[in-house]
């Protein structure tokens, strides 16, 4: 799914994640984003809190740390992780 069509009823009743830094986190971000950083060492240990059938979105800067963070989180045994391809930069675009 592109990040373009998201929109807040996809997002109402799952977790919108962005892997990036948390100084890109900090340059602007989707609105109810949470931020847990794809370089961080702890990285899959932040998602301890949420449940494995919960639907997550996911996106970075431009989709690279969003695909292979689904990847990870789908091998794990979440079962509903959507990588919103473009990533930030794409939504930046469109405005």
């Amino acid at each position: 799914m592109s990040i373009t069509e998201l929109t807040p009823e996809d997002v109402e009743n799952a977790v919108l994640v962005d892997v990036r830094t948390p100084e890109e986190y900090a340059e602007g971000h989707l609105d109810n984003a949470i931020n847990i950083n794809w370089y961080d060492e702890n990285f899959m240990d932040e998602f301890k809190t949420i449940e494995k059938g919960k639907t997550i979105y996911v996106y970075c800067k431009k989709g690279g740390r969003s695909a292979s963070a689904a990847e990870m989180l789908n091998s794990s045994g979440y079962k509903n992780v959507i990588d919103l391809l473009g990533g930030y930069d794409a939504l930046e675009e469109k405005k």
